[in-house]
C-alpha cells in the first residue's frame, strides 16, 4: 500500500513513452505473421475455458494504438539515423541527467517514487524511454539561441512561480487505525527511534525504507488535514494522531525553510533551462515533420 497524500494532478509527458516500450515488448515476443499449420496461434489466457490466442491479443493492440505506436517506432527511427549522420551519441550520464531534471520536478524524491509505482514503472523504465528525447535535445541543441533579454522577460514574467514557498523537512508513519498511531506515539514517547518505527510499521512503501521521510515540502502539495498539521509544527516537533483521507499519520518536523523571492541572477540556469525546452519543443516538432517529407517512409499499416 502506498500513501503519500499528494493532492496534485501532474501528468508526465512520457508516459506514452512506456505505452509504446509495451508494444515493442509485446511484438518481440508475438510478431504478426500469416497462419499456417505449422505456426498457430499461441494462448494467452482462458476465460471459464475459452482460449484467447496470441493473435487476438496482437490484433487488439494494433486497433487501440499500432497507428500511433508505428509513427513513434518511425520518428525514434529517424531520430537514430540523423544522430548517427551528426555523431551524436547519448551517453549514460545524458539519461542521468534527464532523469535528475524530471526528478527535479517533483517536491520530494518521495513524491517521485511515488508517481513511478502509481504508473507501474521503475527507474529503468523511465530511463528506457528517454533515450530518443534526449538524443533529439541534442541534436537540436546547436540551434538553440538565448539571449540576457530572454532571461530578464522570462524572470518578469514569472516572478510568481519562481518564488519559494516556505518548506519543512518531515517525515511521516502513515498506518490504517488510530489504536495503531497511538500504540507507535507511546512507543516514541517511550524513547521510541521515529525512524526504525516508520521502517517497520509505516504503510506508505514509498517512504518508509528511508525512515518516513518526505524531504522538504510545501504547503499544499499534501493531503488538506496533513499539510495543515505538518505545517503547524515547529522544528524537532512530532504530531498527534493525525486522520487523514487515507487513515493516521504521525509527523514529525525537523526543519523549515521561509519563502523567499530569488534574484534572476540565482534563477539564471534555471531560466536558461526552462527556455531550452520551450525552445527544443517547438524547434522538435518542425524538425520531425521536415525529416519525414525528407526520407523514404513507407507506412504499411496505414496501407492495410
Amino acid at each position: 500500500m502506498t500513501n503519500t497524500h499528494r493532492s496534485s494532478n501532474r501528468t508526465w509527458k512520457w508516459v506514452s513513452a512506456i505505452l509504446v516500450l509495451s508494444f515493442i515488448a509485446y511484438i518481440a515476443f508475438y510478431p504478426p505473421m500469416k497462419k499456417t499449420a505449422q505456426s498457430a496461434a499461441e494462448p494467452v489466457a482462458k476465460v471459464n475455458g475459452v482460449t484467447i490466442n496470441s493473435d487476438q491479443l496482437y490484433q487488439a493492440m494494433l486497433a487501440s494504438g499500432g497507428a500511433q505506436t508505428l509513427d513513434s517506432l518511425i520518428s525514434e527511427e529517424l531520430i537514430n539515423q540523423e544522430g548517427q549522420k551528426a555523431g551524436v551519441q547519448v551517453t549514460d550520464e545524458d539519461i542521468d541527467k534527464e532523469v535528475a531534471s524530471v526528478k527535479g520536478s517533483y517536491g520530494s524524491d518521495a513524491e517521485f517514487q511515488q508517481a513511478l509505482t502509481s504508473y507501474g514503472m521503475t527507474i529503468d523504465d523511465l530511463k528506457k524511454s528517454m533515450k530518443s528525447q534526449v538524443l533529439l535535445k541534442k541534436i537540436l541543441a546547436p540551434q538553440v539561441k538565448i539571449t540576457d533579454d530572454d532571461i530578464k522577460k522570462y524572470y518578469d514574467e514569472n516572478l510568481e512561480t519562481l518564488k519559494v514557498p516556505e518548506q519543512i523537512q518531515a517525515s511521516h508513519i502513515s498506518v490504517a487505525t488510530k489504536e495503531e498511531a497511538d500504540a507507535i506515539l507511546a512507543e516514541l514517547k517511550n524513547g521510541g527511534d521515529f525512524a526504525t518505527l516508520a521502517k517497520s510499521k509505516s504503510l506508505d512503501t514509498a517512504t518508509k525504507d528511508n525512515g518516513g521521510s518526505l524531504g522538504y515540502i510545501s504547503s499544499g502539495n499534501m493531503d488538506e488535514a496533513f499539510d495543515t498539521a505538518a505545517f503547524a509544527l515547529k522544528a524537532g516537533e512530532t504530531s498527534s494522531a493525525v486522520k487523514t483521507s487515507t487513515g493516521y499519520d504521525i509527523i514529525k518536523v525537523t526543519d523549515r525553510k521561509a519563502a523567499y523571492t530569488p534574484t534572476m541572477e540565482e534563477k539564471k540556469e534555471d531560466i536558461k533551462t526552462a527556455i531550452t525546452t520551450q525552445q527544443l519543443a517547438s524547434l522538435s516538432t518542425t524538425w520531425l515533420q521536415d525529416k519525414k517529407s525528407q526520407s523514404t517512409v513507407e507506412n504499411y499499416l496505414s496501407k492495410a
